[in-house]
Protein backbone atom coordinates (compact mmCIF):
# COMPACT_ATOMS: atom_id res chain seq x y z
CA UNK A 1 0.00 0.00 0.00
CA UNK A 2 1.34 3.42 -0.91
CA UNK A 3 2.20 5.88 1.85
CA UNK A 4 2.04 9.65 1.51
CA UNK A 5 3.89 12.49 3.24
CA UNK A 6 4.15 16.27 3.21
CA UNK A 7 7.64 17.70 2.66
CA UNK A 8 8.44 21.32 3.50
CA UNK A 9 10.24 22.54 0.38
CA UNK A 10 12.11 25.84 0.55
CA UNK A 11 14.04 25.38 -2.69
CA UNK A 12 17.35 25.05 -0.85
CA UNK A 13 19.97 22.35 -0.48
CA UNK A 14 18.54 20.77 2.66
CA UNK A 15 14.93 20.66 1.51
CA UNK A 16 15.66 18.99 -1.84
CA UNK A 17 17.73 16.37 -0.01
CA UNK A 18 14.86 15.80 2.41
CA UNK A 19 12.43 15.35 -0.49
CA UNK A 20 14.75 12.87 -2.20
CA UNK A 21 15.22 10.90 1.03
CA UNK A 22 11.45 10.79 1.66
CA UNK A 23 10.91 9.38 -1.80
CA UNK A 24 13.75 6.89 -1.27
CA UNK A 25 11.89 5.69 1.84
CA UNK A 26 8.88 4.93 -0.34
CA UNK A 27 6.75 8.01 0.32
CA UNK A 28 4.69 9.68 -2.37
CA UNK A 29 5.10 13.35 -1.54
CA UNK A 30 3.13 16.55 -1.34
CA UNK A 31 5.35 19.66 -1.25
CA UNK A 32 4.65 22.80 0.77
CA UNK A 33 6.48 26.11 0.31
CA UNK A 34 5.93 29.57 1.76
CA UNK A 35 6.13 33.10 0.47
CA UNK A 36 6.57 34.55 3.93
CA UNK A 37 7.94 37.97 3.01
CA UNK A 38 11.54 36.90 2.43
CA UNK A 39 13.94 39.17 0.57
CA UNK A 40 13.65 37.37 -2.77
CA UNK A 41 11.52 34.81 -4.55
CA UNK A 42 14.39 32.95 -6.23
CA UNK A 43 14.09 30.11 -3.74
CA UNK A 44 10.37 29.75 -4.51
CA UNK A 45 11.13 29.59 -8.23
CA UNK A 46 13.66 26.86 -7.41
CA UNK A 47 11.10 25.05 -5.23
CA UNK A 48 8.59 25.02 -8.09
CA UNK A 49 11.18 23.53 -10.46
CA UNK A 50 12.18 20.92 -7.87
CA UNK A 51 8.57 19.94 -7.20
CA UNK A 52 8.07 19.41 -10.94
CA UNK A 53 11.34 17.50 -11.36
CA UNK A 54 10.46 15.16 -8.49
CA UNK A 55 6.87 14.74 -9.67
CA UNK A 56 5.24 15.49 -6.34
CA UNK A 57 1.51 14.84 -6.06
CA UNK A 58 0.77 18.51 -5.40
CA UNK A 59 2.85 21.59 -4.60
CA UNK A 60 1.31 24.45 -2.67
CA UNK A 61 2.94 27.85 -2.13
CA UNK A 62 1.21 29.64 0.75
CA UNK A 63 1.58 33.37 1.29
CA UNK A 64 2.26 34.56 4.83
CA UNK A 65 2.74 38.16 5.91
CA UNK A 66 5.65 37.69 8.30
CA UNK A 67 7.11 40.92 6.97
CA UNK A 68 4.30 42.70 8.83
CA UNK A 69 5.89 41.80 12.16
CA UNK A 70 9.49 41.96 10.96
CA UNK A 71 12.17 41.18 13.50
CA UNK A 72 14.49 39.44 11.03
CA UNK A 73 16.99 40.45 8.38
CA UNK A 74 15.12 38.12 6.03
CA UNK A 75 11.79 39.94 6.37
CA UNK A 76 12.79 43.52 7.21
CA UNK A 77 14.71 45.51 4.60
CA UNK A 78 15.97 47.85 7.33
CA UNK A 79 17.99 45.03 8.94
CA UNK A 80 21.12 44.12 7.00
CA UNK A 81 22.02 40.51 6.26
CA UNK A 82 25.40 39.94 8.00
CA UNK A 83 28.38 38.98 5.85
CA UNK A 84 30.29 37.41 8.75
CA UNK A 85 29.43 34.71 11.28
CA UNK A 86 27.64 35.96 14.42
CA UNK A 87 27.66 34.85 18.01
CA UNK A 88 24.39 33.57 19.43
CA UNK A 89 21.15 33.58 17.48
CA UNK A 90 21.72 35.72 14.36
CA UNK A 91 19.48 38.45 12.97
CA UNK A 92 18.55 36.14 10.10
CA UNK A 93 16.44 34.10 12.52
CA UNK A 94 12.77 34.56 11.56
CA UNK A 95 10.61 34.56 14.73
CA UNK A 96 8.64 31.30 15.09
CA UNK A 97 9.11 30.45 11.39
CA UNK A 98 9.36 26.66 11.67
CA UNK A 99 6.51 26.58 14.20
CA UNK A 100 4.33 28.41 11.68
CA UNK A 101 5.47 26.31 8.73
CA UNK A 102 4.90 23.03 10.56
CA UNK A 103 1.49 24.22 11.72
CA UNK A 104 0.39 24.71 8.11
CA UNK A 105 1.85 21.32 7.19
CA UNK A 106 -0.03 19.77 10.10
CA UNK A 107 -3.32 21.31 8.97
CA UNK A 108 -2.83 20.08 5.42
CA UNK A 109 -1.89 16.63 6.74
CA UNK A 110 -5.23 16.46 8.56
CA UNK A 111 -7.09 17.43 5.41
CA UNK A 112 -5.21 14.82 3.38
CA UNK A 113 -5.57 12.21 6.12
CA UNK A 114 -1.86 11.48 6.28
CA UNK A 115 0.43 11.26 9.28
CA UNK A 116 3.98 11.92 8.03
CA UNK A 117 5.64 15.33 7.68
CA UNK A 118 9.26 15.84 6.59
CA UNK A 119 11.31 18.96 7.37
CA UNK A 120 14.98 19.53 6.54
CA UNK A 121 16.11 21.07 9.81
CA UNK A 122 19.71 20.51 10.87
CA UNK A 123 21.30 20.85 14.30
CA UNK A 124 24.96 20.41 13.30
CA UNK A 125 26.00 22.84 10.55
CA UNK A 126 23.36 25.52 10.94
CA UNK A 127 23.05 29.13 12.09
CA UNK A 128 21.99 28.51 15.69
CA UNK A 129 18.25 28.79 15.16
CA UNK A 130 16.28 27.44 18.15
CA UNK A 131 13.59 25.92 15.91
CA UNK A 132 16.09 23.56 14.27
CA UNK A 133 16.82 21.56 17.43
CA UNK A 134 15.59 18.04 18.23
CA UNK A 135 13.92 19.39 21.38
CA UNK A 136 11.71 21.64 19.28
CA UNK A 137 10.78 18.87 16.84
CA UNK A 138 9.88 16.51 19.69
CA UNK A 139 7.76 19.19 21.34
CA UNK A 140 5.95 20.01 18.08
CA UNK A 141 5.24 16.36 17.42
CA UNK A 142 3.69 16.06 20.87
CA UNK A 143 1.62 19.19 20.20
CA UNK A 144 0.49 17.74 16.85
CA UNK A 145 -0.90 14.69 18.56
CA UNK A 146 -2.63 16.68 21.30
CA UNK A 147 -4.10 19.55 19.31
CA UNK A 148 -5.68 17.83 16.31
CA UNK A 149 -8.85 15.85 15.66
CA UNK A 150 -6.73 13.13 14.05
CA UNK A 151 -4.49 12.89 17.11
CA UNK A 152 -7.37 12.79 19.57
CA UNK A 153 -9.07 10.06 17.55
CA UNK A 154 -6.05 7.79 17.76
CA UNK A 155 -3.85 8.87 14.87
CA UNK A 156 -0.17 9.47 15.44
CA UNK A 157 1.68 12.19 13.54
CA UNK A 158 5.39 11.77 12.89
CA UNK A 159 7.70 14.71 12.15
CA UNK A 160 10.63 13.29 10.17
CA UNK A 161 14.00 15.10 10.31
CA UNK A 162 16.41 12.95 8.27
CA UNK A 163 19.14 15.62 8.23
CA UNK A 164 19.04 16.75 11.84
CA UNK A 165 22.25 15.02 12.98
CA UNK A 166 24.24 15.31 9.74
CA UNK A 167 26.97 17.77 8.86
CA UNK A 168 26.50 19.82 5.70
CA UNK A 169 29.18 17.71 4.00
CA UNK A 170 27.33 14.51 4.95
CA UNK A 171 24.08 15.95 3.60
CA UNK A 172 25.76 16.84 0.30
CA UNK A 173 27.34 13.39 0.01
CA UNK A 174 23.99 11.68 0.61
CA UNK A 175 22.24 13.92 -1.88
CA UNK A 176 24.92 13.46 -4.51
CA UNK A 177 24.61 9.68 -4.11
CA UNK A 178 20.88 10.12 -4.78
CA UNK A 179 21.64 12.03 -7.98
CA UNK A 180 20.56 15.46 -6.77
CA UNK A 181 21.50 18.41 -8.97
CA UNK A 182 22.33 21.05 -6.36
CA UNK A 183 22.79 23.71 -9.05
CA UNK A 184 18.97 23.81 -9.13
CA UNK A 185 18.77 24.95 -5.50
CA UNK A 186 18.95 28.39 -3.87
CA UNK A 187 20.17 28.70 -0.28
CA UNK A 188 21.39 32.30 -0.20
CA UNK A 189 19.72 34.89 2.03
CA UNK A 190 20.45 37.64 -0.53
CA UNK A 191 20.18 35.91 -3.89
CA UNK A 192 19.52 38.13 -6.90
CA UNK A 193 16.49 37.76 -9.19
CA UNK A 194 18.38 35.17 -11.25
CA UNK A 195 18.96 33.04 -8.16
CA UNK A 196 22.69 33.77 -8.00
CA UNK A 197 24.15 33.58 -4.49
CA UNK A 198 25.96 36.41 -2.72
CA UNK A 199 28.68 34.06 -1.46
CA UNK A 200 29.16 35.82 1.90
CA UNK A 201 26.00 35.35 4.00
CA UNK A 202 25.83 32.61 6.63
CA UNK A 203 23.83 30.28 4.40
CA UNK A 204 26.38 30.65 1.60
CA UNK A 205 29.29 30.18 4.01
CA UNK A 206 27.89 26.91 5.40
CA UNK A 207 27.06 25.68 1.91
CA UNK A 208 30.55 26.48 0.58
CA UNK A 209 32.25 24.73 3.49
CA UNK A 210 29.96 21.73 3.02
CA UNK A 211 31.01 21.23 -0.59
CA UNK A 212 34.68 21.76 0.32
CA UNK A 213 34.56 19.18 3.14
CA UNK A 214 32.63 16.74 0.96
CA UNK A 215 35.29 17.19 -1.73
CA UNK A 216 32.54 17.73 -4.29
CA UNK A 217 32.61 20.56 -6.84
CA UNK A 218 30.34 23.40 -5.74
CA UNK A 219 27.75 23.95 -8.51
CA UNK A 220 26.32 27.10 -6.89
CA UNK A 221 25.85 30.07 -9.22
CA UNK A 222 27.42 33.13 -7.57
CA UNK A 223 26.93 36.82 -8.33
Amino acid sequence: MSKNAIVLLSGGLDSITTLALAQQQGFSCYALSFNYGQRHNAELVAAAHIAKDYQVIDHKIISLGLGAIGGSALTDAHIAVPDTAQEGIPVTYVPARNTIFLSFALGWAEVLNLKDIFIGVNAVDYSGYPDCRPEFINAFQELANLATKAGVEGGRFSIHTPLISLSKAEIIKQGTALGIDYSRTVSCYSADHQGRACGVCDACRLRKIGFQEAKIKDPTKYQ
